[in-house]
C-alpha cells in the first residue's frame, strides 16, 4: 500500500482525498489543513493535522495549495530526500525545496467545492525530478485515474494556458450570455441545449470545423445589430474582439 500525505485543504485536496479513499492501492496517512473544518467530513479526524513537525513518514507528499504558496509551503516541510510533488498546472518544478527530491502531480480539470468528479476519466500530467521516482508517481496515478501523460514545465504551462481558455473564459462567456438572458426577462436554461451541442461538436470535430455563426460568415449586418443591442461597453469590446479574432482565424492559425 502506497502511502501519501496531502497539504492542503483547497478544492484540488479535497478532491484528490475523496478520489484515494475509493483506491485499494493507496492510503492517505495524514492531511496538513490550515481549515480543518474544510476536510473533516472527507478523512478521519486523526489523520487531520496542521503543525508540520507532526508528519509522518509517508512514500510521497503531495502540496495542493494556492500557486504562489507552493515554494514556501515546500521550503517548511521538515524532511530531506523524501519525494514531494504540487499539483499546479502553471508553476514549474523547479519551485519546490532542493531539500527534497522533485514532482509533479497536475490534474487537468476544474474542481468546484461540492461537485463531484469522475477521476478516472481525468488526465494527469506528471513530471518527475528523477526517473528512478517516475514508477511510483505512475502507481499512485494509475490508482485514480485511467490517463497519465508525461508532461514537462514547459508544455503543461503550455496546457494551463490552453485550459483557461477552454473553461475559465468559456464559462465567462456563459456568464455574460446568462446576464444578457436575464436582463430581458428570458430563462438561461433556454441556451442550455445550444450550450451542450456545441461543447459535443467541438469534441466530436475539430473546434475550427465546429465555428459557426455571423463572424465566421462576415455577417456585417447581424454583427452590427448585436453591437447597437449591447449597451454595456466591456460586453461590445468583448464582441468585437472575438469577432474579429475568429474572422482573422479563419483558414489561418491564431
Amino acid at each position: 500500500m502506497i502511502k501519501i500525505s496531502i497539504i492542503g485543504s483547497g478544492n484540488v485536496a479535497q478532491h484528490l482525498i475523496q478520489a484515494f479513499a475509493k483506491s485499494t492501492q493507496v492510503t492517505v496517512v495524514q492531511v496538513l489543513a490550515r481549515n480543518r473544518s474544510a476536510i473533516a467530513q472527507l478523512i478521519e479526524a486523526s489523520k487531520i493535522i496542521s503543525d508540520y513537525k507532526l508528519l509522518v513518514k509517508a512514500d510521497l507528499y503531495i502540496i495542493a495549495v494556492s500557486d504562489d504558496a507552493i515554494a514556501a509551503v515546500s521550503e517548511q516541510l521538515p524532511f530531506k530526500n523524501e519525494y514531494v510533488v504540487h499539483t499546479s498546472g502553471s508553476i514549474p518544478l523547479e519551485a519546490l525545496s532542493d531539500n527534497n527530491r522533485k514532482g509533479v502531480f497536475y490534474p487537468l480539470q476544474t474542481f468546484t467545492k461540492g461537485k463531484e468528479v469522475n477521476f478516472r476519466t481525468i488526465p494527469l500530467c506528471l513530471e518527475s525530478q528523477f526517473i528512478y521516482d517516475y514508477d511510483l508517481l505512475k502507481r499512485v496515478g494509475n490508482a485514480i485515474s485511467d490517463k497519465l501523460y508525461t508532461i514537462g514545465s514547459e508544455q503543461r504551462k503550455a496546457l494551463h494556458v490552453a485550459a483557461v481558455f477552454v473553461n475559465n473564459f468559456t464559462n465567462h462567456m456563459y456568464s455574460i450570455a446568462a446576464a444578457i438572458c436575464e436582463e430581458n426577462r428570458i430563462s438561461f436554461d433556454i441556451m442550455k441545449p445550444l450550450l451542450q451541442e456545441t461543447a459535443e461538436k467541438a469534441l466530436l470535430l475539430s473546434p475550427e470545423a465546429a465555428q459557426t455563426g455571423p463572424a465566421i460568415r462576415h455577417d456585417q449586418t447581424t454583427i452590427e445589430q448585436h453591437l447597437s443591442f449591447l449597451e454595456v461597453p466591456l460586453q461590445r469590446e468583448i464582441y468585437q474582439l472575438i469577432t474579429k479574432s475568429i474572422q482573422d482565424n479563419n483558414g489561418t492559425k491564431l
